[in-house]
């Protein structure tokens, strides 16, 4: 009993509209969106150290 498989390649940008990023630039989106969420997520924290902790007195 034979099989025949048939493997299909999509060439690169068939799709209109529909481009591949560089490795680079994904490198920096990532590293930009990495930095967005450190600094967001210690704003987050200083407001509730805020709101909790320094407003017990």
């Amino acid at each position: 009993m034979a099989t025949n498989i048939t493997i299909i390649k999509q060439l690169a940008g068939h799709k209109a509209g529909t481009r591949k990023l560089p490795g680079w630039l994904w490198f920096i989106a990532l590293w930009c969106f990495g930095v967005a969420s450190a600094m967001s997520l210690g704003f987050a924290f200083k407001l509730l150290m805020n709101a909790t902790l320094f407003a017990v007195k």
